[in-house]
């Protein structure tokens, strides 16, 4: 056993091993913790001390400074607390003369509470003004949960972001990603605010934000920069997208629209769609093809329909045009129990598909515990009546199927197999088994469909499906992964 002396007599060499580390890789220990564990570091020694002023890339984030474990419902003071904790840490990490080097990115989260702005603004004005800030990544969270907000609320925030910008308006000078959470702007200028003053705004990101309910978003941005648009659970009745020359990802989660939710104009980039939505009896089915008329270069399409019904209707040919340039199509949340030999007419429609991902959707928690409350929002769920064209022309370039949710269930291997019949050169198919929830967790319940099928795990299980799938043919290889 080693005696005391001995041990202590170990530690100035230990010291000494972390202490002749190179800056660089110091910093990149640092970068892996939170800003306030980076802070406390300078108290490690003499050696630390001024290391978290030499970060080129600062991430600050309010909710890192709420309670540990923090709480479902975040509670006012909390939110206050947290609030006084990180502009306690962003003054100690922008003060001079300790701060020298540049911060080239600064991710910086915070609630939207006007009494706090009056403290960060000056950080952030001061920042940038003196070269010291480059690019500034701004998310403003509202303290409250989306159904707890009222339109009141929601206008005073709006009223707090626009004085806040409008007081330190060299923030948009350096603003390149923006995301707001809970805002309505039915009384500010929702365009000049977002397009003609963040002159730089490369990546916007909108959660529960609206410009009055059912109202209708122009955007007509010929000089911007948007490269990334995300839309959540926000109540515009549509989206009109005149343009915007160098939008290249478009993200739309929930939509509350009884018309079609989009338009596209001149987008010439725009390469990557992803709509997820769930059919609720406010919700009108459309046709991809009008939804998608006027875009040109899409190569990656994701389609979400959350386990209700579907909010596309049954076509093929009218979606070459679109279609042309797909590489990679996702559909998730097809309701287990459907039948999915209708996704197949997509094969066609994309001659250059390469990688297809279907998910099943398999969840107890879709019900809402109270089928009463389901019924009251969705309509009763009916399988997709798609007729398909058995003799269709076949893809050859699908390399790839990824089935995420299998189960042992004929309708799936049926798909499998109509699906090996229109790609001769599909190489491999990745069967995954249904990914974890955490609110059917809750409900202690796994499934919503009554057959006692399910994902096969041992060796004996999958080699029964790799030679229902393939017929005993070597190719493709069926890969397993739970």
């Amino acid at each position: 056993m080693e005696s005391p002396v001995a041990k202590k007599a170990t530690q100035p060499e230990e010291e000494d091993r972390l202490s002749v580390l190179m800056d660089d890789v110091l910093l990149s220990i640092l970068r892996k913790v939170d800003i306030s564990s980076a802070v406390r570091t300078s108290l490690l020694s003499t050696r630390w001390r001024q290391l978290p002023w030499l970060l080129p890339e600062l991430s600050i984030d309010v909710r890192h400074f709420l309670p540990v474990p923090c709480p479902y419902s975040i509670a006012a003071n909390d939110c206050q607390q947290a609030m006084v904790a990180l502009t306690k840490a962003a003054k100690c990490l922008f003060a001079k003369p300790q701060r020298k080097s540049t911060i080239t990115t600064l991710q910086l989260q915070l609630y939207l509470i006007s009494t706090f702005l009056s403290d960060i603004g000056p950080l952030l004005g001061d920042a940038i003004d003196s070269a010291l800030l480059k690019d500034l990544d701004l998310c403003l969270l509202d303290d409250l949960k989306p159904g707890d907000s009222s339109e009141l609320h929601m206008l005073q925030l709006a009223k707090d972001m626009y004085g806040f910008f409008n007081a330190y308006p060299s923030v948009f000078c350096c603003l390149t990603r923006l995301s707001l959470h809970g805002v309505c702007f039915i009384e500010l200028d929702m365009h000049h605010l977002l397009f003609d003053c963040c002159t730089q705004l490369k990546h916007l990101s909108l959660h529960y934000c609206d410009a009055g309910r059912r109202s209708v978003w122009k955007i007509d941005a010929p000089n911007s920069k948007l490269s990334v648009l995300q839309i959540d659970t926000c109540c515009f009745e549509r989206i009109d997208l005149v343009c915007l020359p160098e939008l290249e990802k478009l993200h739309w989660d929930t939509w509350v629209s009884e018309y079609i939710p989009l338009s596209f104009g001149d987008v010439p980039s725009l390469g990557e769609l992803k709509l997820s939505s769930a059919l609720t009896y406010y919700n009108t089915v459309f046709k991809l093809s009008e939804l998608l008329h006027g875009t040109t270069s899409i190569h990656t399409l994701t389609l979400d329909f959350q386990g209700e019904n579907l909010w596309i209707q049954p076509e093929m040919k009218q979606l070459y045009t679109a279609f042309n340039k797909l590489r990679k199509l996702t559909l998730r949340g097809i309701f287990v129990e459907f039948d999915i030999i209708w996704t197949t007419a997509f094969l066609e429609a994309a001659p250059s598909l390469e990688i297809l991902i279907i998910e099943a959707w398999d969840h107890a928690c879709s019900a809402f515990v109270n089928d009463e409350e389901r019924r009251s929002v969705f309509a009763e769920r009916k399988n997709p009546q798609w007729e398909m064209d058995f003799h269709c022309s076949k893809n050859g370039l699908l390399k790839e199927l990824q089935f995420v949710g299998f189960r042992s269930l004929e309708q799936q291997f049926a798909f499998i197999r109509a699906l090996l019949d229109r790609a001769p050169n599909l190489q491999a198919i990745l069967l995954k088994g249904a990914e974890q929830c955490k609110y059917c967790d809750a409900l202690e319940t796994k499934s919503c469909c009554s057959t006692e099928s399910s994902f096969p795990k041992s060796e004996d299980e999958q080699e029964l499906v790799a030679r229902r799938i393939t017929d005993g043919k070597s190719s493709p290889r069926v890969i397993f992964h739970e």
